[in-house]
């Protein structure tokens, strides 16, 4: 059983899929792991290193992916990247399928099996291999850390004898992971903070952490959260109210920061361009969700825009910021999932294809495209 783990080919992603402490355990498994030279440099983690926990050394991609059984990546491989994989290999990374027939399609017709991390089921047994909270938990302690970077001014109240610092105001938009990663963080740094959510759930979770709640609390939100534990897209009629109270508080807040996201749809608009001109000038927003074409009407993938004095920060890849740390988590994520697809007797891979993660994660296999929610339309 060989496993490659290849280099990321996207400028942006400086993460890699495998770490040598992983790389360490997969050998107990009775793989052979080939990690292409250079892979892990952007993450902190040199050959050398790898080379050092049983792993082989392979020069570039094609000699890495050669004959792999299982060829792991943080970004879903390019069709150049196809080319190199056996007919047959398990192919493991956060896929991004939605909206991607194209790239699913070229993914069959290579014949892998492709499995989209993002898509694990949120149950008890795949928590450990959860790459969106990891991931996400991250982004959302970084969110704070680029807003303080762009914020002119303490975050802490601080009281001197040339006179009181004010503590700074924090507004987190949205209360799963990330966000309540941004609460905490933001909180240790003395930050009074408040936060929003549509899901009844996260009040409790917001106030657990010091921080205060503001949302419409009718009965439209009280019903607002998937069985999954997603948010729902609420009705134009609860957003209109939403945004009047959201508006009134982001005029008075330092920072903002945004995170909300639903599964296979665009980024919903929480903060419009009148709601950034009514802050004053050198208050920040974050848009975490700025490659989904962004919370903030004004913000821009990649750039941190500056309008009348508010900076709009759209960092792209907010975890992968943390490379070393996200890497590390990341990794973990997938072996514990590519475990769970190896006899432990014969050393060998046995995918149990019917297996509730399999099938969840599974986009492609035997060329063709089997998850149900990827279907193409004719």
């Amino acid at each position: 059983m060989r496993i490659a783990v290849l280099t990321e080919t996207d400028v942006v992603e400086p993460r890699v899929s495998a770490t040598p402490e992983t790389v360490k355990k997969y050998k107990t498994l009775g793989a052979d792991v080939v990690v292409q030279s250079g892979a892990g440099v952007r993450a902190g983690v040199p050959d050398a290193e790898f080379e050092a926990a049983g792993a082989s050394i392979a020069k570039d991609a094609k000699s890495a992916a050669k004959d792999a059984d299982v060829v792991l990546k943080v970004r879903r491989p390019t069709e150049a990247e196809l080319k190199a994989f056996k007919p047959g290999a398990l192919v493991i990374a956060i896929m991004d399928p939605y909206g991607q027939e194209a790239a699913l399609k070229a993914l069959a017709e290579a014949k892998v099996a492709a499995f989209s991390m993002e898509l694990m089921p949120r149950i008890t047994r795949a928590q450990v291999m959860d790459v969106l909270s990891s991931q996400a938990n991250l982004a959302g302690y970084r969110a704070v850390i680029d807003a303080v970077a762009e914020y002119g001014r303490a975050m802490p109240m601080m009281m001197t004898a040339a006179g009181t610092v004010p503590a700074a105001r924090v507004f987190i938009m949205g209360a799963g992971v990330a966000g309540l990663q941004a609460i905490a963080t933001a909180r240790r740094l003395g930050a009074v903070v408040t936060a929003t959510d549509v899901r009844p759930a996260a009040k409790e979770q917001v106030e657990s952490l010091g921080a205060k709640f503001i949302a419409v609390e009718d009965d439209e939100f009280k019903q607002a959260e998937t069985a999954g534990g997603y948010a729902k897209e609420m009705s134009a009629e609860y957003r209109a109210k939403q945004a009047a109270l959201v508006a009134a508080h982001i005029a008075k807040q330092d920072i903002v920061i945004t995170t909300a996201l639903i599964p296979g749809r665009p980024a919903p608009k929480l903060v419009t361009r009148e709601m950034v001109e009514s802050m004053k000038p050198g208050s920040v927003l974050v848009d975490l969700a700025v490659e989904r074409g962004g919370n903030v009407e004004l913000a821009k993938a990649g750039e941190v825009v500056d309008h009348n004095g508010v900076k709009i920060v759209g960092h792209l890849n907010v975890p992968g910021r943390l490379a070393a740390t996200a890497s590390s988590l990341y990794a973990k994520n997938l072996y514990a999932f590519v475990e769970t697809l190896i006899d432990k007797e014969t050393k060998a891979l046995a995918v149990k294809w019917d297996d509730e993660l399999v099938k969840a994660t599974c986009l492609t296999h035997d060329g063709a495209i089997v998850h149900s929610a990827f279907q193409p339309t004719i």
